[in-house]
Parts: C-alpha cells; structure tokens; sequence
C-alpha cells in the first residue's frame, strides 16, 4: 500500500536520476539518496559525478559555444525555444511543485507559485532575446564611426542552492541562454530533482545538444571543480557568502573567470509609526516565514518605532502565532519543514543563542512536532542590540529579532548596520520618509509598503557582502555578456609616417 498524504502518493521507492552531458543522460557509478524532510523517507537518488564528469560537461558545453549552434541564432530563434520551455513547464507544473516538496520541504502552495514565477522568467528572457542589442557612436566625426557589440561570455558554470531549487535555476537558466552563452548547472545535492527535469523540457523545446549540461554531487568536489576550471568562462554562484568567497579564491587562483555571485541576507524591514501597522504586521509575518525563513531575502531584522514598538510587536505575535505550520502537501500549510538536518541545528542553536544573551522570546522559540520531519515554529525576538549573534548574522530561519528607533536617521544607521545588502523594506504612509529611507539604505532590493514583490523584468542582486552582479531583466541577460567596442574608419587614412 503506498502511503498518502493530502490526496498525494508519497514515492513507495526513491525516483533514481542520471546525470546530463551533450543532450544525454549518464548514470553514476555512486548514488545519493535524499530522504523527504517532512516525510522521513527516501524520494530521491541522484548520481555523485566525478571531476572528470564535469571535464565532460565542460567539453560539451565549450563545442556547442564554439561551432556556433545557440550563439549563432537569431536571438528571435533562442525565444522560440525559451517560449516552448515555458510551455513545457507550464504541462509539468504538478509534478516539478510535488519534486520541490519531497526535496525541499517547502508548502505546495508555495511550490506552485514558485513555478508559476518560473514561467514568467521563461518568457521575459524570451523577449530580452530579442531585444538584447549593443550601442553606436554617431558623433566620432565624419571619418570614424563607432559601435559597442555585446556577444555572449561563453561557458558559464552556474552552481545554484537547495533553498529554492527550481525558482533560483529559472532565474539564471533563460537569461543565461537569451544570451547565447551555454551551460554547466551543478545544483544543490539534496534537491538535483528539478534541476535534471528541466533538462528533458529544454531538450523537448529544441535546445541543441550540449548547450544544458547538468553534474550532480557535492558542492565541496563538483562545485569546487567547477568553480576552478580553466575552461569555464564566467561563474554564477547563489548561496552563502563563506562560499561566494571561495569562489572569488577558485577564479584567481584559475583563470580568473568572471563572476556572478548572490550571498547572504541580513535584511531590514523598518516601521514607521504612521504606517497601517496591520499591514506593516503581515508584512512581516511573511517576510521572515515565507519558504521557512530559508530565503536570501527574508527581512529578518524588524526595525520599529518606539513609540509603536510595543502595540506593533503585540499585533505581529498574534499574527506569527496564527501560521500554519505542517504537511507541506496539506494545501492550507504556510511554512513546510527545515530543509536539511544542519540547517536544523543551526537555527535551534542561533535560538537558543539568543535567549542567553538575553533577548525576549515574544512567540515560537522552540521546534515543532508534527508527527514526522523537522518544523520550527516562526519566532519573534524582542530587546535586540546590535552586538548579539541574532542581530548580526544570518540565521537562514524563522527568526526576526526586533529592534526599536525614535529618528528617520536613526532607522537608517540601523538598516544599515551591516555586512549585507540584498534587500529591505520600509512601511510609511509619509512619501517623504519613505522615499529618504529608500534611497539612503543600501540594498539592491527595496519594497515599499510591501514585501517580496515584483517579477523578472526587474533585475536582482546585492551590495556589499550580499554579492557582485544583477540576475533577471535585461542586466540579467547583459551580465552573461561581454561588450565589445569596434571603431571603424571611413576614407584614406591620414598617415602617421611622412611620404
């Protein structure tokens, strides 16, 4: 009999999958199998690739960049393709959203509309394709006429975390290819499913050979291999900044390959007193449990009023009590299970730290049990200062520590109090505030009076320590680019050398 769960049939033995070179599926000699981490049982075994696999992957990703088979399309060409993947993963949205569940955790809800978003990242790229186009230079005078190309970077390695396997991947993927660059994609080990689905819905889109490759394994060998291959041009890394680090040491010590990296998070949500506080609330409440505080962007650090600091931390308690937390298939669950054992222990660990160095627990604090897997319960730290571990560094959980300011430029020394620089927000009915909030805090995302909006016609990215580069929109396909600039001149040339 084959267990159930909200109407879903859970794997009754794990799914195996190969790996994927030149447009051809390749089984490793080793497996790893992933257990669900809400259902404690295997769902999946993936292939541990070797380095020489990645050589391969490499190797075919560097001929099909060479003899011209993407970049030499027309770039209304690459949309067509890029236009039928979309479709593709529209007529598998079920099945990539139960994937994302089993691996990830995440609520299927959730699930969905992450794909949902996918689809559209499918379809900005599609038209970016057409549009990507390079500059002239009118104004050199009558005898030189200038002109900037922009021509595809080539190779890129593109390595992308378990926290959001398949949404990360399809806002790299379709810009990488708008671009006309190819592809060796190394996703996270414990959520490969995806990652190889979308291999079959490129390949059934008319995607050449060896334009998507995909080596599976850990980040510590393949990664690491890729990262440091002389033949890969440009690397695009999504994860923590600890590692985004060593990537920059793998492309100096290599080939000196350029760059895109997205890291850490320790993001600002600041509330001003004259702000819809219900809103501000669940505002809030959403920002730091959407996809169990597993986010990059999740506002983990609220920075409040004081004179509202009390009724504002009073109603959000409420409001995070009110979560559901559970079966991530059961279609009412708002936050699904800890995605990985360590990443378990690492937020119970930042909880307990900051218990001890004093801060208020105003609600969750401890895990949940839910029969099976690993749940956290969304937690509210109040009497935060700025010295302690949970204020400063990023949990990657269900946790927003609580801090209180009585001036405009106090809340911005606050927000910007930090390492990082991915993303904030403020929530003020004052436009003046708002506004001087927006423009004096340093992040590459902002929301005002709202949270975790927009889609992929914006571009993405960080300052600081959160990262180099821009995915998404436009800059999304020109950062897998290089810019060429050409001079031409017209008529005899005026000699250097007398006759």
């Amino acid at each position: 009999m084959h267990e159930m769960t909200h109407g879903v049939t859970l794997p009754k033995t794990p799914r195996e999958f190969g790996f994927f070179i030149n447009g051809a599926w390749r089984r490793g000699r080793e497996l790893f199998e992933r257990n669900s981490p809400s259902h404690d049982l295997p769902v999946t075994r993936t292939s541990r690739c070797t380095p020489e696999d990645v050589d391969d992957a490499v190797a075919a990703a560097r001929l099909a960049f060479e003899d011209r088979r993407w970049a030499g399309l027309p770039g209304g060409a690459r949309a067509g393709v890029l236009l039928r993947a979309a479709e593709g993963i529209r007529r598998r949205r079920d099945e990539i959203a139960t994937w994302e569940v089993l691996e990830n955790g995440k609520p299927i809800a959730q699930a969905r509309g992450e794909i949902d978003h996918c689809i559209a990242c499918f379809e900005t790229a599609a038209g970016a394709a057409r549009l990507l186009h390079g500059e002239s230079f009118n104004n050199l005078g009558d005898n030189l006429f200038g002109m900037v190309l922009r021509e595809p970077v080539g190779v890129v390695g593109l390595i992308t975390p378990w926290n959001f396997p398949f949404l990360i991947l399809c806002e790299r993927v379709p810009f990488i290819l708008a671009s006309g660059c190819t592809l060796v994609v190394k996703p996270a080990e414990v959520t490969s499913a995806t990652t190889l689905i979308l291999a079959d819905i490129l390949t059934d889109a008319g995607l050449p050979a060896g334009v998507y490759n995909v080596v599976t394994g850990t980040g510590r060998s393949i990664g690491q291999a890729l990262a440091e291959h002389r033949d890969v041009d440009m690397l695009s890394f999504t994860g923590s900044t600890a590692v985004g680090r060593s990537c920059v040491h793998a492309s100096g010590d290599s080939n000196l390959k350029k760059l895109g990296l997205e890291l850490g998070g320790k993001n600002p949500i600041i509330v001003f007193a004259d702000a819809n506080l219900e809103d501000a609330a669940d505002g809030a409440a959403f920002g730091i449990s959407f996809n169990t505080g597993q986010c990059c962007v999740s506002s983990s650090r609220l920075i409040v009023e004081r004179t509202v600091a009390d009724r504002f931390e009073r109603i959000l308690a409420e409001k995070m009590k009110k979560i559901r937390v559970g079966d991530p298939f059961d279609p009412q669950t708002q936050v699904g299970a800890i995605t990985t054992a360590a990443q378990n222990e690492t937020i119970l660990g930042y909880i307990a730290k900051g218990k001890a160095e004093g801060a208020r627990v105003l609600t969750g604090g401890d895990a949940l049990e839910c029969g099976k897997g690993r749940y956290i319960a969304p937690t509210l730290f109040s009497g935060v200062t700025p010295s302690m571990s949970i204020a400063r560094e990023e949990i990657f959980g269900p946790v927003l520590s609580s801090f209180h300011f009585d001036t405009l430029d106090e809340a911005i020394a606050l927000a910007n109090d930090t390492v990082y620089g991915l993303a904030a927000s403020v929530w003020s009915k004052n436009i003046d505030q708002a506004l001087c909030v927006t423009r004096r805090v340093r992040a590459g995302r902002f929301w005002v009076n709202t949270i975790m909006a927009g889609g992929p016609e914006t571009p993405t990215g960080g300052f600081k320590q959160s990262g180099w580069g821009r995915e998404t929109g436009l800059l999304g396909v020109e950062e897998y680019t290089q810019a060429k600039s050409v001079h031409i001149e017209t008529g005899d040339r005026s000699h250097w050398i007398a006759s």
